[in-house]
């Protein structure tokens, strides 16, 4: 387990997770958490992070990763997204091994399982079939991550492990139009819709998908428990246990907004993969259990968002596909 006194490094260039584990640690009590804002390195650049290790020596590395996404981030910068995600794994693996880390774990994302992959979703289904073509490319760096891991592991005997959230979101969520996931999407364009008066939202898809989502500050709790608990060679889920449809999401987003327009459904546009539900037995077997409900946070991140969303109200259709 890591002590009190290890230093540990977060590494997230986003900053949802790496927020989230940042005030989890601190309440947790470890007292060396890093990085110094003014010295976190930029992911993609080798020599910033080798510089960075070196003068730091982190004992523990979070790594959470580049930047990410949703539908249309992912259609418009697939190179983007994919060349950026493959140098922050090299980079941030490759020093925490020349560098003596004692501990790495890596987070990939859900949509590295096949896209028609079954429910729930087991490690042992990973690259057995072709990937969601709408985030193809972000799901391959993602996958690579998680080799990366294996073959550190494998080749120089370092203790990286990985795993697999499912949806995140929560305070300090992006919630663009252009970059932004379903549930920043969906709080935004409600609450642009409320404050305009419009009377209803459209909303891409069928609105049939099945997404599971996690809480940033529930995901930062089960972060720390795997790095404390988890030693497997093979991913490890990280889940709630219960999934709910896009149309579902978005009556839950509905109440906590107090919108009280319409919801239409654009069924031209793509819906994406049909379902995404982790088998997160290993984990629920290790004791850890969500504290949140999915109304709960979706409340506390529309809070946040209202203090911090830095609101520009407009129109348009919701990017509201994973």
């Amino acid at each position: 387990m890591m002590g009190e006194n290890a230093k540990i490094y977060v590494a997230d260039r986003e900053g949802l997770v790496g927020r989230a584990l940042l005030a989890e640690l601190q309440q947790a009590g470890y007292e060396h958490v890093l990085p110094e804002k003014s010295a976190a390195p930029h992911l993609t650049q080798r020599p910033m992070v080798d510089q960075y290790f070196e003068q730091y020596r982190p004992d523990y590395v979070f790594l959470i990763g580049e930047r990410t996404g949703g539908i249309k981030a992912n259609q418009k910068y697939p190179a983007d997204l994919m060349r950026d995600n493959l140098l922050a794994n090299c980079h941030v693996m490759e020093s925490a091994c020349r560098h003596g880390v004692k501990k790495l774990l890596y987070l990939a994302s859900s949509c590295v399982y096949p896209k028609l992959a079954a429910q729930p979703m087991h490690v042992e289904t990973l690259f057995t079939g072709p990937l969601e073509r709408t985030n193809e490319a972000y799901a391959l760096a993602k996958l690579s991550g998680i080799e990366l891991c294996r073959a550190y592991r494998s080749q120089y005997g370092v203790n990286f492990i990985s795993a697999i959230p499912a949806n995140v979101f929560g305070p300090g969520d992006d919630f663009s139009e252009e970059d932004s996931h379903v549930v920043g999407a969906l709080v935004r364009r409600m609450h642009e819709a409320k404050v305009l008066g419009l009377s209803y939202v459209t909303i891409w898809g069928t609105g049939l998908p099945r997404r599971e989502f996690i809480y940033s500050l529930d995901l930062a709790e089960a972060c720390v428990s795997i790095m404390d608990h988890y030693e497997g060679t093979q991913p490890i889920n990280v889940g709630v246990g219960h999934d709910w449809s896009i149309r579902e999401l978005a009556e839950v987003i509905k109440d906590v907004v107090d919108y009280p327009g319409e919801l239409r459904f654009d069924t031209s546009k793509p819906d994406g993969m049909p379902a995404k539900l982790l088998d997160s037995s290993e984990l629920q077997r290790m004791g850890w259990k969500p504290r949140s409900s999915l109304r709960e946070a979706l409340a506390t991140t529309y809070q946040w968002f209202l203090q911090n969303g830095h609101l520009t109200a407009g129109a348009g259709l919701v990017r509201a596909v994973l």
